[in-house]
């Protein structure tokens, strides 16, 4: 599980920063990816970091501003482009079925896909199935703006391959039942255990991934415990008036997120277009003041969870 951020920059692009998009890659977990909040120029950002639209299952947006938003219709009609395209789901704030029902209406555009439409207007379970559990509640910023928590279900434990062949088991239809933690009689008439060739069962991995928003309780409450929370830090701390007017956050808030949740690492983004890439050390530093182990996306950057 990876975290690729598109586009960090905040409002609009820069020479440096494309706006807001990332990219969750689950790959290995389902071979798919999830796309949350889509800025202009978001299906180019994915050429770049090799990422396929024919991988793409979901996209969740935190809310309806052009920066998190204006990408959209090209990667929806970009994706009717591909051979046998799996039908797609958009999670987002009330008002973006209209929105994509308008721009492909208007631009004669159309899908080649089921388009699942989910829209929330309230705190809730958005998604879930055997692998993962995704639940959104609304933060404070000028318009309806979500955050999501992402939690992965425990991972089974995996089977001790060296161990089965120094005991020589050979690999077949049996590894299955072992996996189970079955017992079963091999043909030379061993009877084996499952469990003793089990491996501890894997930890879950959760993360908090926010959009724009002033320091709430919901913001703490969906970063509680997890191990990456990705919070705007529009501006420096010492524009934090600036910042609570547009509804944003500045360095030092998110970083006190982080500590109050108990996170174990801050991802910040969506930072202002008045800063370049030369004000990044200091923009973390001022984080890392409150919350050491903090980094500062950049695009293209990839993270593992």
């Amino acid at each position: 599980m990876n975290l690729t951020f598109l586009g960090t920059s905040a409002g609009s692009p820069t020479s440096e920063r494309n706006v807001s998009s990332i990219i969750l890659d689950l790959l290995q977990e389902r071979g798919k990816i999830w796309l949350f909040d889509c800025g202009e120029a978001t299906q180019m950002q994915m050429q770049k970091a090799k990422y396929s639209l024919a991988k793409l299952e979901m996209i969740f947006l935190t809310h309806l501003h052009g920066d998190h938003l204006f990408g959209l219709p090209g990667v929806l009609t970009s994706r009717s482009l591909l051979q046998n395209q799996s039908p797609l789901t958009l999670i987002g704030p009330k008002g973006i079925k209209e929105f994509i029902e308008t721009v492909t209406r208007v631009s004669y555009s159309w899908l080649t896909y089921p388009l699942n439409i989910i829209e929330i207007e309230h705190d809730d379970t958005v998604f879930e199935d055997k692998q993962f559990c995704i639940k959104a509640r609304q933060l404070e910023h000028r318009v309806p703006c979500f955050g999501y928590r992402i939690i992965e279900k425990e991972r089974p434990a995996s089977l001790n391959i060296d161990k089965l062949k120094q005991d020589n088991i050979s690999s077949g239809p049996l590894y299955a039942q072992l996996k189970q933690g079955k017992t079963v009689t091999l043909e030379d008439g061993r009877v084996i255990n499952g469990l003793d060739y089990l491996g501890d069962a894997k930890p879950s991995r959760k993360l908090a991934i926010l959009g724009d928003t002033i320091p709430c309780q919901s913001s703490i409450e969906l970063a509680e415990d997890v191990d990456i929370l990705v919070h705007e830090a529009t501006q420096e701390d010492i524009l934090q008036d600036k910042a609570t007017e547009r509804g944003h956050s500045t360095t030092v808030q998110a970083a006190t997120i982080a500590k109050q949740a108990k996170t174990k690492r801050l991802i910040i983004t969506h930072i202002s277009p008045r800063y370049s890439l030369k004000d990044n050390d200091q923009l973390v530093n001022e984080a890392k003041s409150v919350f050491a182990n903090t980094d500062i996306a950049t695009d293209l950057a990839s993270f593992q969870v």
